[in-house]
């Protein structure tokens, strides 16, 4: 699992986060759940206790990969 977007060969603008960062960000939305934006924040806290660096994707990316990324959690209460 990669956080940044592999780089490919079609034109127009290249993704900058791969698809599991934004359904990282998708799923905490489902599983606590927080508005979106709520949820971009806590990741970017998660990443900066970690300590690992990592950038964020900002509330746009996951709100418009939303439509195209079929975000499904297996569970049962």
């Amino acid at each position: 699992m990669s956080w940044n977007a592999v780089p490919t060969d079609s034109r127009g603008r290249q993704q900058s986060y791969s698809d599991a960062a934004v359904q990282a960000c998708l799923t905490l939305e489902i599983l606590l759940g927080l508005p979106l934006r709520q949820a971009t924040g806590f990741v970017a806290s998660l990443l900066e206790l970690s300590g690992l660096g990592w950038s964020v994707p900002d509330f746009s990316t996951p709100s418009r990969r939303q439509k195209t990324l079929n975000v499904t959690i297996p569970y049962s209460f």
